[in-house]
């Protein structure tokens, strides 16, 4: 038995360590698990942002087509507006369970950012359709959307922690007469 109590304080130590070990170990699995995930939940939230401004995107696009027919937009691809009809009508149906995405994923600054930006889109969809539609309400309109779009574009840069980006407005040269 003496030989046992000799040997006990080596076993206590080898119980302590062994616990020891574990818990550490185990505590580094967590947090690289907890890690993972929210690299995870920021992807997933990275795409349902992305989602959202292309399904708005396209509207934009296909309204500035419709504007560019109707002498509005100097945009180079006009459409007449019986052939956009589909296409916004498509646009419109995507663009609902992009908001699901980003309803069920986004900040309250982001989804607030993003209904503010859709609302302007649909104001620059009802402006194309009213009478009192010319060049320069159409303009005025169209600046207000892209004022809405960099807002979202910022709080969402801001939610997912990363450095202010460009605005988006392009300067492009004049179009030359051919």
């Amino acid at each position: 038995m003496s030989e046992f109590i000799k040997q006990l304080p080596a076993l206590l130590g080898l119980v302590i360590g062994a616990l020891g070990s574990y818990v550490v170990v185990m505590r580094g699995d967590r947090a690289r698990f907890r890690r993972e995930q929210g690299a995870r939940w920021q992807e997933r939230r990275l795409a349902a942002y992305s989602d959202y401004a292309l399904t708005l995107k396209k509207t934009v696009t296909l309204n500035r087509r419709v504007a560019a027919h109707l002498g509005h937009d100097g945009h180079r691809q006009p459409l007449p507006p019986d052939d956009a009809a589909p296409l916004l009508d498509e646009a419109a149906d995507a663009r609902s369970p992009a908001g699901e995405g980003l309803l069920m994923l986004g900040s309250p600054e982001v989804v607030d950012a993003a209904h503010l930006w859709a609302l302007t889109v649909v104001e620059l969809e009802a402006l194309l359709r009213a009478p009192a539609c010319t060049a320069d309400t159409w303009s005025a309109q169209l600046e207000k959307q892209r004022v809405a779009r960099e807002k979202y574009y910022t709080s969402v840069r801001r939610d997912m922690e990363l450095p202010p980006g460009h605005s988006g407005r392009w300067r492009l040269p004049p179009v030359q007469p051919s």
